[in-house]
């Protein structure tokens, strides 16, 4: 979710002297060293993003509404990547694909062993783009990463997003509550306890009914927020070319790239996915494995991450 940030940045292409400013204040993005040997160069039309939120804790601020459901970094056992998607970007035709890798994938891990995809990140950025670039054969050109406080301030910089509910939801772990149907702005709070819930529960017919797809049902939910909210970024600094200061200066603060991404570059590209992105879910089937609930890939993923690499058509969306 990070290049909704980027995107937003420079939606107001149209005035020079903002989109100068916002650059500059771009320029003073976290950059993170040592991913050379860990990214592969582009070669041909596609490009491939590694996007990763992090539950993070640092930083976490304990007058926070959602600080309970959030905690701090002495009650998680060392960091882990919350939310992983990789971006394929055609540089020819400027289409746009999103594919969610589930938390829950059970892979190898170089120098540990077998794991969930999701601690793989203990280990350090570059750590985990080989986990990916070794378990699912994608090659990856560039990376951007997101902690939980980082996300919330981007979302509250574009004035939040509006999501739609056809029933009261709720979320008992992580804060989600939505009271009745209809649609509500989600502001960074409300938004990031939508994006991380496992356990999303619906009010239907008077009883409180569970999403039982767990990290699967978060995925779909996820990808509509990611559209949603880059449709949401570029029509909000459109209407209001001021709001790219506020919301590059909320990137600034949120993001961390490899140290070769343009990130006004990139930024041309997410505007794109306010228009059409298509998402894609990594098939997978569950399993259990040292006693841990895991997934693994189905014969299905080998067209998909075909795709992605750039060999093959695109698979049916569904």
């Amino acid at each position: 979710m990070p290049f909704i940030v980027v995107a937003a940045a420079t939606a107001a292409v149209s005035s020079a002297g903002i989109l100068a400013a916002a650059s500059t204040t771009l320029d003073r993005v976290e950059r993170i060293e040592g991913l050379e040997g860990a990214l592969s160069d582009p070669v041909g039309d596609v490009e491939l993003y590694l996007v990763v939120g992090s539950d993070s804790r640092a930083g976490a601020d304990p007058t926070a509404p959602d600080f309970g459901g959030i905690g701090t970094e002495a009650d998680v056992q060392g960091p882990r990547s919350d939310t992983l998607m990789v971006l394929r970007h055609d540089r020819r035709s400027d289409q746009l694909a999103l594919l969610s890798v589930p938390r829950d994938l059970w892979v190898e891990i170089p120098g540990r062993g077998n794991d969930r995809v999701n601690s793989a990140y203990r280990d350090g950025a570059a750590t985990l783009i080989e986990t990916i670039e070794g378990n699912l054969d994608l090659p990856i050109h560039h990376y951007l990463e997101v902690d939980f406080n980082g996300f919330k301030a981007i979302v509250d910089a574009i004035g939040g997003v509006e999501m739609c509910f056809e029933v009261p939801t709720r979320d008992l772990n992580t804060g989600l509550d939505i009271v009745a149907p209809g649609c509500a702005v989600l502001d960074g709070v409300d938004a990031l306890a939508y994006a991380r819930s496992r356990y999303y529960e619906e009010l239907r017919d008077g009883e409180w009914v569970r999403d039982g797809t767990a990290d699967l049902g978060r995925i779909k939910r996820q990808q509509r927020f990611v559209q949603t909210a880059l449709r949401t970024s570029v029509a909000a600094v459109l209407a209001d070319p001021f709001r790219v200061g506020g919301v590059a200066r909320a990137a600034t603060d949120a993001l961390a790239v490899d140290a070769e991404l343009d990130l006004v570059e990139a930024a041309g590209m997410a505007r794109l996915g306010g228009a059409a992105m298509t998402t894609y879910s990594l098939p997978v089937r569950g399993e259990t494995i040292d006693d841990k609930s895991v997934l693994l890939l189905t014969d299905a993923a080998g067209d998909m991450l075909a795709y992605f690499r750039g060999d093959g058509p695109p698979p049916p969306v569904g």
